[in-house]
């Protein structure tokens, strides 16, 4: 037999010995006269009403705490002024005790929308606090590579703040659940609105029947374990599911450029130069890199080249200088796609998955991925890849990306003779017409 059976028969077979032995079912009443006062409670209409209109309320009150924290953590997050107007209220709410609440909602509202309150205000200081921790725990490296790869709306929700956002709300959400039903319930007893838990409890207070109190608290009880899987199940696949990426529009100037004269697009660089402090890292560059031409930067490390990509990708800005794409006689900013020093990858999810986020198509990610990596390791999480599979997923995320130029730094990182023979195939075959920037410290 299962030991922790054995364990709960054993409580229970004490509760009705020590019952037996007091001989008062006022002052103390076994688990069997409960469980029989249960049973006659389940087969009446009432009891169902009673259960549902409570866990109609509770549940309102629950959801809309967590859809409403999760709302105005996002913009706390985005919005710093926003965090310090809202941060005191919600202190305040956090502090207040929920009786103090209940006899406050009692003067203002009536009884029969009182549990959905409290249990909302229960729920939404801790949901608002560990979202916010969540959006702010998010890996800034990430971030920068979505800016860079215009990765925005639902996807960068999904595939980027979902995962930073999940430790921090499989905690609150269970502890939340269980608030939302004790501060809920306790409402009710307070306020007894018609067909409630709360109220059945007070009733059978008042008429000193302590098995109706056993019966409806193991009911109670009973809701808050089923409500809370119920809510962590729905949280788990919610954390599982992987939403078909949101199209991007492939522009046709990749294919067009192909049979383009290179040399009237450019991008042109004047003077540029940046700083951190007193530490100058560039001065004064000026250069021109065309359409279809690859250029590479051998100059030692610390010399400035991650500085110079990311001025060109727009994650920096310089202190003087400037920075400018000329596409066929017109002005406009180039389209840039990076393979950063690291690899920045989702390392939750698949290859296909991180290349589809720029493409759109996850036939186009694995039409890339198919030239790079073995067709068995495309599905596998990327952090049960090797160091050479997620570089070579780097790769093919930058060259399928809709852009004009291709900053690879540091791009053949972990990847011996005959996987670099294979790379570099796969970026010729792949330019498309595009100018390419390679920082590297490799012969090529």
């Amino acid at each position: 037999m299962n030991k922790k059976l054995i364990i709960l028969l054993g409580w229970l077979l004490l509760w009705q010995l020590v019952s037996m032995w007091v001989g008062n079912d006022i002052l103390m009443v076994g688990p069997v006269t409960t469980g029989a006062v249960l049973l006659q409670n389940i087969v009446t209409v009432s009891f169902w009403q009673t259960i549902g209109c409570s866990v109609l309320r509770i549940a309102a009150g629950f959801l809309a705490g967590v859809l409403v924290g999760l709302i105005m953590a996002a913009l706390s997050a985005r919005f710093s002024l926003l965090e310090e107007i809202l941060s005191p209220i919600l202190s305040l709410i956090k502090a207040i005790p929920v009786a103090s609440f209940v006899v406050l909602f009692l003067i203002w509202w009536r009884s029969d929308v009182l549990s959905v309150v409290i249990s909302f205000c229960v729920v939404l200081p801790n949901i608002w606090i560990n979202t916010l921790e969540g959006f702010r725990s998010t890996d800034k490296r990430l971030l920068e590579m979505a800016d860079v790869f215009d990765i925005r709306g639902l996807n960068r929700f999904f595939y980027i703040y979902r995962p930073a956002l999940k430790p921090f709300l499989d905690s609150s959400i269970r502890i939340s659940v269980g608030m939302s039903w004790k501060s809920g319930v306790a409402a009710e007893v307070i306020g007894t609105p018609l067909y409630s838990i709360g109220e059945r409890l007070y009733m059978s207070k008042i008429y000193l029947d302590t098995a109706g109190v056993l019966a409806w608290t193991a009911t109670t009880i009973l809701l808050s374990v089923a409500f809370e899987r119920l809510v962590l199940y729905g949280w788990e696949r919610f954390c599982k599911w992987e939403p078909a990426c949101m199209h991007v529009d492939l522009h046709a100037n990749l294919q067009s450029s192909k049979t383009a004269d290179a040399r009237e697009s450019a991008l042109r660089i004047k003077n540029l130069s940046k700083s951190y402090g007193t530490h100058l890292v560039l001065d004064k560059i000026s250069a021109q890199y065309e359409q279809g031409n690859t250029y590479y930067f051998r100059s030692p490390s610390g010399s400035g080249k991650t500085t110079y990509f990311r001025l060109i990708a727009g994650l920096e800005q310089p202190d003087s200088g400037s920075l400018q794409w000329d596409k066929n006689g017109d002005k406009n900013d180039a389209r840039v796609s990076m393979v950063f020093q690291e690899d920045r990858l989702l390392e939750e999810y698949g290859a296909v998955k991180n290349v589809e986020l720029v493409t759109g198509s996850r036939e186009t990610a694995r039409a890339h991925l198919l030239q790079l990596l073995a067709e068995e390791d495309m599905d596998r999480p990327c952090r049960e890849l090797s160091g050479g599979m997620k570089r070579r997923v780097a790769i093919a995320r930058a060259y399928a990306a809709d852009s004009d130029l291709l900053l690879l730094d540091e791009p053949f990182t972990g990847l011996d003779d005959e996987t670099r023979e294979r790379v570099l195939a796969y970026m010729e075959a792949r330019q498309h017409g595009r100018a390419v920037l390679i920082a590297t410290h490799q012969d090529i």
